[in-house]
């Protein structure tokens, strides 16, 4: 499913620069800027309470957005998003100008459903997740806001691979050599920790009882 434009209000800023920035964010606004493409790069503020409902959103760095620029309509994508170091608090965001047709790379977050489903699941095995958001190579109008991965059926030791993920359109993976394997459900470690303990139990417990033997032969030979 390709993700829906959303719309951002925003303020057009003429002063750029970090004191400038700095009294944006006095103001209670966060500053942004839009480059790439031909045209000059757009400077402009954003509302806080949009931006952190947005940033909450599954996807943020794959959801196309659309602003208005002096009455033309501009699309964009986040490239970036600079958190402050102690109150994680945006103080940036970077958008990159997208235009029909054109192809790009993006980052897809991966979910994982019907995990209720999983025989492996049910039965103790562990989800062992190795590629959490996936690079795609796709045009703007066929970006996912999330790649899901169908659990049902799986068992312990099977894993879902890159060719398992059903991804829409023309779009394809940016890594396909590095992101074959998405993940795998791994055995239960409660069971073989319980394993190795019963292990080590049995260890101690012949190791007592040959200590025990030995005594008692001792005792024998001195009556």
């Amino acid at each position: 499913m390709a993700v829906v434009t959303t719309q951002l209000d925003i303020e057009v800023r003429a002063k750029i620069g970090k004191g400038a920035s700095r009294a944006l964010r006095r103001e209670g606004r966060v500053p942004a800027v839009l480059y790439g493409g031909t045209e000059a790069p757009v400077h402009f503020s954003l509302s806080p309470l949009q931006l952190h409902k947005e940033l909450h959103k599954t996807g943020f760095l794959s959801t196309i957005f659309e602003i208005s620029v002096n009455n033309k309509k501009e699309k964009m994508l986040p490239r970036d998003v600079q958190f402050h170091p102690v109150t994680d608090r945006p103080l940036h965001v970077d958008f990159m100008r997208v235009s029909k047709g054109k192809k790009i790379t993006v980052s897809i977050p991966i979910q994982f459903i019907n995990e209720d489903k999983s025989p492996g699941i049910k039965h103790g095995g562990v989800l062992n997740i190795l590629v959490h958001n996936l690079d795609v190579i796709a045009d703007i109008d066929h970006i996912p806001a999330a790649l899901e991965v169908d659990m049902t059926g799986l068992e312990i030791h099977q894993s879902i691979h890159l060719a398992d993920l059903n991804l829409p359109g023309t779009a394809v993976p940016a890594h396909p050599e590095r992101d074959d394997t998405i993940a795998s459900i791994m055995p239960p470690t409660v069971a073989k920790q319980t394993e190795e303990e019963g292990a080590a139990v049995e260890g101690e417990e012949g190791a007592e009882t040959e200590g025990s033997e030995t005594a008692e032969s001792e005792e024998e030979a001195k009556e």
